[in-house]
């Protein structure tokens, strides 16, 4: 069931699968209207959407042209949807321009609110928080805040479903649940402390607060999020406390939006802070399936060995997977080019098609660095690597970091197809690290590596790594490829396992 799910939602982009997860919300808010469970109509509810498709849509893609950038159609109508989802549907012109306000508002703080060319803020909580302080002045709004009216026990399942899938395929459903955890535990409190049963509480906290929808499409935000898995508990932690616990300073109080707010603050000054521009220079083959790309930063990269970065491609006709992919580095920090290694399977995607259409100086921008597939901060720990085919890039960068550093004993398990799907083959045997192949064939090897057939059971890693049992085990692949070692290796006696799985790939 896991290997399915990670096989249809690599299929997608985290963008598209964000929309359709709000348009099924959408289309369930609708049937709802129509059946008088809500207090506004369909007539307002078509009307509301309409004109926050036109003011989103329309002032990023004049907001783009001013900047001299390509715009992202797909951001714009997440947006768009989550502002519908936050204000009540009206269809009183007032009301109406209070949207067209917000969704203006939202597309210009990814622009205005940025630095180096990338957003700090949250643009639908941007343009709520705007919208509550401003259109009680304004004259041609009437008042209006955001109500967050997706918080409602009839929209629950689909809303937590949404929020479960998108928290699944970013691979942050830890973050969703301390966020959820803390909100729910602040709200239940209080209404606990005022008399309400406990249990009444709990359901009143998940289905009439927007704790979930919080949690599943606006706290997730890759870009306003800090790269570290740590650090972003921490800002989720920090978001449900702000958001939930009263609180008032000024003409300001404890509202989603305002702790999402702060929350991408904290995020912004633990992170990459700007976007990444990146010049192409060139690539080289690693194997018959598979090519490492450089590039040259125009500044400095910071980066820790095992990260991955955000490539944004912008080419013709892409395919659902989008412009926008995650590769890992194969480069150590420090180095004068930026690198990545990539398996080009056929028929590729046209992301893939992109980058191999690139000519040496041709400009790409990376969104941002993130990932917490580190190794032991103690070099005296033994580790085992444990690689899937392209799976290898982030332990190349690794030990690449180590080359002349501190030495660690690590050994690398490596499951290729064949000979010919060794990848790095000349870098590995110069570094020294002891290769225990697992494939079909493997006619010659390098001095200190060692041969395999088939896939790694339980049995057989015991035999290539003996010692297992006391090494810090960190695997890294396609999802099914992850899934399957991880549970050899668990059966070989393995203790503590990471993962790094790449989906879509």
């Amino acid at each position: 069931m896991k290997s399915r799910l990670d096989s249809v939602l690599g299929r997608i982009t985290m963008y598209r699968l964000v929309i359709v997860a709000l348009l099924v919300l959408l289309a369930e808010s609708l049937v709802l209207a129509a059946f008088g469970a809500f207090f506004f109509s369909i007539g307002d509810m078509a009307a509301s959407l309409a004109v926050l498709f036109a003011a989103t849509l329309g002032s990023n893609w004049l907001f783009a042209r001013l900047a001299k950038v390509r715009p992202h159609p797909d951001s714009s109508v997440i947006t768009a949807l989550l502002l519908f989802f936050l204000f009540f549907p009206d269809a009183e012109p007032g009301m109406l321009a209070s949207l067209a306000f917000a969704g203006v508002a939202a597309s210009a703080s990814k622009f205005l609110l940025a630095v180096r060319g990338r957003h700090i803020f949250n643009p639908a909580a941007v343009a709520a928080v705007l919208v509550a302080q401003l259109s009680s002045v304004l004259p041609f709004m009437a008042a209006n805040a955001a109500a967050w009216w997706a918080a409602t026990p009839a929209l629950l399942p689909v809303v937590a479903l949404g929020s479960f899938l998108v928290l699944y395929r970013s691979r942050r459903l830890a973050l969703g649940a301390v966020a959820v955890l803390a909100s729910a535990a602040a709200v239940t409190v209080r209404l606990a402390a005022t008399g309400t049963d406990p249990a009444a509480a709990l359901w009143t906290s998940l289905g009439s607060y927007p704790i979930v929808f919080l949690a599943g499409f606006m706290l997730s935000e890759p870009l306003t999020l800090p790269p570290r898995r740590w650090q972003q508990l921490a800002c989720a932690g920090v978001v449900a406390l702000l958001a939930f616990v009263p609180f008032q300073a000024g003409p300001l109080t404890n509202s989603p939006e305002l702790a999402l707010l702060a929350g991408n603050a904290l995020a912004f000054l633990a992170g990459q802070r700007g976007r990444i521009a990146l010049t192409f220079a060139g690539r080289r083959q690693l194997t018959p399936t598979s090519e490492e790309f450089r590039f040259v930063p125009a500044r400095p990269v910071a980066f820790r060995p095992g990260q991955y970065m955000e490539l944004n491609l912008p080419h013709p006709h892409p395919d659902p997977r989008g412009a926008r992919r995650v590769f890992s580095m194969t480069s150590a920090p420090g180095e004068p080019e930026v690198t990545f290694g990539l398996r080009l399977s056929e028929p590729s995607s046209s992301f893939k098609r992109g980058l191999l259409q690139l000519q040496p100086g041709q400009r790409v921008d990376a969104t941002y660095v993130a990932g917490d597939f580190l190794l032991p901060a103690d070099p005296s720990r033994p580790v085992l690597l444990v690689a899937g085919g392209i799976g290898l890039t982030p332990f190349i960068s690794q030990l690449r970091s180590r080359d002349g550093g501190p030495e660690q004993d690590v050994r690398l398990v490596y499951v290729v197809r064949g000979a010919d799907d060794v990848a790095y083959r000349e870098e590995l045997a110069a570094l020294g690290v002891p290769v225990a192949v697992f494939s079909p064939d493997m006619p010659e090897l390098p001095a200190g590596w060692e041969h395999h057939r088939g896939s790694p059971t339980a049995a057989q890693l015991r035999v290539a790594v003996p010692d297992l049992q006391r090494r810090a085990v960190y695997v890294s692949g396609s999802p099914r490829f992850v899934a399957s070692v991880r549970r050899e290796l668990r059966r070989a006696g393995a203790g503590t396992i990471r993962t790094d799985a790449f989906a879509g790939y």
